[in-house]
C-alpha cells in the first residue's frame, strides 16, 4: 500500500537545546532504518518549514501507524496521511 504523508514538526519553544538535538539525532537514525528497510522510499523537505512530504510503501495502514509512532519526533508532529492508488492515465515505465 502506498501512502503520501506530510509531517509538520512543532517542538516546544522552551525545550532545552540538548533535548531537541538528541531527539533530532534519534529521529535521523530511525528514519534511516525505515528507509533502508524499503518502507520509506521518498522523502522531501518542505521549503521554509520544519516539515516533510514522504511516500511510504507498506503492507497495511497498521504498519504505517507503527512506523510513524516509532519516530522519536512523533509526539511533536502534526501528521496528514493520504492513501494512494495507481492512476489509470499514468504511462507505464
Amino acid at each position: 500500500m502506498q501512502f503520501l504523508v506530510r509531517m509538520d514538526v512543532r517542538l516546544p519553544h522552551d525545550m532545552p537545546q540538548a533535548t531537541a538535538d538528541d531527539l533530532r539525532a534519534r529521529e535521523k537514525a530511525r528514519a534511516h532504518e525505515i528507509q533502508r528497510a524499503g518502507k520509506w522510499p521518498e522523502l522531501w523537505r518542505v521549503v521554509g518549514r520544519y516539515a516533510n512530504v514522504s511516500r511510504f510503501d507498506v503492507d497495511s495502514a497498521d504498519e504505517l501507524h507503527e512506523l510513524l509512532t516509532s519516530l522519536p519526533l512523533f509526539p511533536y508532529m502534526d501528521v496528514e496521511v493520504t492513501a494512494l492508488t495507481r492512476h489509470p492515465s499514468k504511462l507505464d515505465s
